[in-house]
């Protein structure tokens, strides 16, 4: 070990001119990833003294190799991964070789901690898949390769770890190669080089072994090293997201952010999207002055010859090599959070500097991780990776992931939490995002309204079955009826016997009828109409969601708020009865959760006051907004 210490030395610091090589190291849990890395790193002088001595330190108390130096600790920094032997979080090491610098992200392997995996190989170039010869392929290899290629890394390396387990038999390598060649193909990865090695004896590591001599191939750093530098994502053209609109006076403005793919030079014809304003460069000005052209990774200020309109989150490109501007696209995506996704519920997608509401339209199918084949699903549970249809809120401009990771990788967010939903690639633009566009119409909703003599609004109606929602609701429109003014009801039953005729009671049904009718309510407050909504819609994240289809002061949340006891009391319909009896699943305040409402717009004590009460109530609440006028 004395010797074997005795060549550790710092990384060179002469090497920055030296090409850098991004890998991932993935693969099930136990397959040896941080041991691989930590020999590697040892191997190749790679490790400072200090991080050495502390590893053989740690390898007493926490190490698997009765004694000895485990490699694995060089990479292991948490006191959980220590304790329990594995990795969670990403850990990055860097280490340089004569030929090359490396920046090696060591990921974890249970599937858990997948999430980690995703961000690991968000920026990488190459992946070093890892294997145990003792068990072969598993899910989880399946299901990092299939992230490893949809992530955009071109080069995968097989490493068929502990071959010193299997007697360095070459016929389990080969049926292990094999197998994942058959995976590689259907996946559509481009290289796959295979390698067997044992990381804890060092075996065609950075050495050839001289344990399986019937291996001819380069070694794990010999491959490293050889390796196309140049395979990150770089189709599209000149790219640069607007970060900062940059006016220290009244004689200069420029838009200031990183070039994310292509060049740039002065003179150039330019496009700003999504509003799609052209213009030329006048000038590149970078930390060190102005120059004449940039490129990919610099971080520059461009100046216009013409003054447009132009924000944060915007995108400056090429004129003539354009991505594409819509608010609908297909994406694979992998899902991290523990609850399933449902689709319909909105999220914030964050693309870059660009962030917009989202939510799944369509969950066209998930990946079989036995077959890998595609299975047609309407939900996709923590660690599937699936291919859906997101719309958004406004137009983004977007390009493939397989053209640019910059401006094709995006998040979705839950809004709820802030926690990072899932990850995105995205696979094309839906056309009809592209190719429909809103029609001017000369006559608007105030118009509309000033005729009718009222303002429109949405009146949504929440609570429990049976609280008195629809009888509160049916009152309401009679009295306003009766004054004049022009209404229409959207009623939860009556609804499911049209509109949402094919929608169930699961959480993913209930998500999609609230979005249909928030959809259908505002046009019916467009066409000027005080619209009356009653439905229980249990879920605040569905009413937030239809709140923010509307203007200002459009949307009016109204609580009926009658206990359940009451409720149940009522039971008007048997309902409550069933549900108690099992014979009603997913029945809101029985099976089904109901989350009430934080704040509402009009609170209304169902159960003490008769409908025609309550109604009044909310009459002198929209004569208080104006929306209604007194005589």
């Amino acid at each position: 070990m004395d010797e074997l210490a005795s060549n550790v030395r710092r990384n060179d610091a002469s090497s920055t001119s030296k090409p850098v090589l991004r890998l991932l190291t993935c693969g099930s849990v136990d397959d040896g990833k941080s041991t691989l890395i930590g020999r590697l790193l040892f191997d190749s002088g790679g490790v400072p003294e200090d991080t050495l001595a502390a590893a053989k330190k740690l390898s007493e108390t926490f190490g698997t190799t009765e004694g000895d130096l485990d490699y694995a600790l060089l990479l292991d920094g948490l006191q959980a991964e220590r304790a329990q032997g594995i990795t969670i979080d990403v850990a990055y090491r860097y280490f340089s070789s004569p030929k090359r610098k490396f920046i090696i992200a060591d990921t974890p392997g249970h599937v858990q901690y997948t999430r980690n995996m995703v961000t690991g190989a968000s920026n990488c170039d190459l992946a070093l898949l890892l294997v145990d010869a003792r068990n072969g392929i598993s899910d989880q290899t399946r299901r990092h390769a299939c992230i490893v290629n949809l992530m955009g890394i071109r080069d995968v390396v097989l490493a068929v770890n502990k071959m010193d387990l299997v007697e360095f038999d070459e016929a389990r390598f080969r049926e292990i190669e094999a197998a994942f060649q058959e995976i590689s193909a259907k996946l559509g990865i481009a290289s796959v080089t295979s390698i067997p090695v044992s990381a804890l004896l060092g075996e065609n590591l950075t050495r050839r072994s001289s344990s399986m001599p019937w291996y001819q191939g380069k070694t794990i750093l010999q491959h490293m090293e050889d390796v196309d530098a140049n395979v990150a994502i770089s189709g599209a053209g000149f790219r640069m997201p607007v970060q900062w609109v940059c006016r220290p006076n009244q004689e200069f403005r420029g838009y200031a952010g990183s070039i994310v793919s292509g060049e740039v030079r002065t003179g150039d014809a330019v496009v700003a999207l999504p509003s799609a304003q052209t213009s030329q460069i006048s000038d590149i000005v970078t930390y060190d002055g102005s120059c004449d052209s940039a490129h990919v990774g610099d971080a520059v200020t461009l100046s216009l010859t013409t003054d447009i309109d132009i924000s944060r989150g915007d995108v400056i490109c090429t004129a003539k090599d354009r991505p594409q501007v819509a608010n609908q696209f297909s994406a694979h995506i992998v899902w991290m959070q523990q609850q399933p996704l449902l689709g319909g519920r909105t999220y914030v997608l964050q693309l870059g500097v660009q962030r917009a509401l989202a939510h799944v339209s369509r969950i066209k199918h998930k990946l079989n991780l036995e077959t890998l084949d595609a299975t047609p699903t309407h939900k996709l549970e923590a660690n599937d990776v699936g291919v859906c249809n997101i719309s958004t809120n406004k137009p983004l401009v977007i390009d493939p992931y397989l053209d640019s990771r910059h401006m094709g990788g995006f998040m979705l967010i839950d809004r709820a939490t802030n926690e990072t939903a899932c990850a995105g690639m995205i696979e094309h633009a839906l056309y009809r995002g592209q190719n429909i566009h809103l029609q001017s119409i000369d006559v608007s909703r105030d118009q509309r309204s000033e005729i009718k003599g009222h303002k429109s609004c949405c009146l949504w109606f929440t609570g429990l079955s049976g609280s008195g929602k629809s009888t509160v609701a049916n009152a309401l429109e009679r009295r306003l009826h009766e004054n004049g003014f022009h209404t229409y009801i959207l009623d939860g039953d009556n609804v499911r016997h049209g509109l949402n005729q094919d929608l169930g009671f699961t959480d993913a049904d209930r998500v999609e009828n609230i979005r249909r009718v928030s959809e259908v309510s505002k046009l019916m407050v467009d066409a000027g109409l005080i619209t009356i909504v009653s439905f229980i819609s249990p879920f605040r994240a569905e009413r937030r969601s239809a709140r923010e289809r509307f203007g200002d002061g459009e949307f009016i949340e109204v609580f009926v708020d009658t206990p359940l006891e009451i409720c149940e009391a009522r039971d008007a319909k048997g309902l409550y009865a069933k549900a108690r009896a099992g014979k009603i699943p997913n029945f809101t305040g029985i099976s089904s959760p109901y989350e009430a409402p934080d704040a509402p717009d009009i609170h209304l004590a169902g159960g003490e006051k008769t409908p025609d009460e309550l109604a009044d109530l909310i009459i002198k609440e929209l004569t208080n907004r104006n929306v209604i006028f007194a005589d």
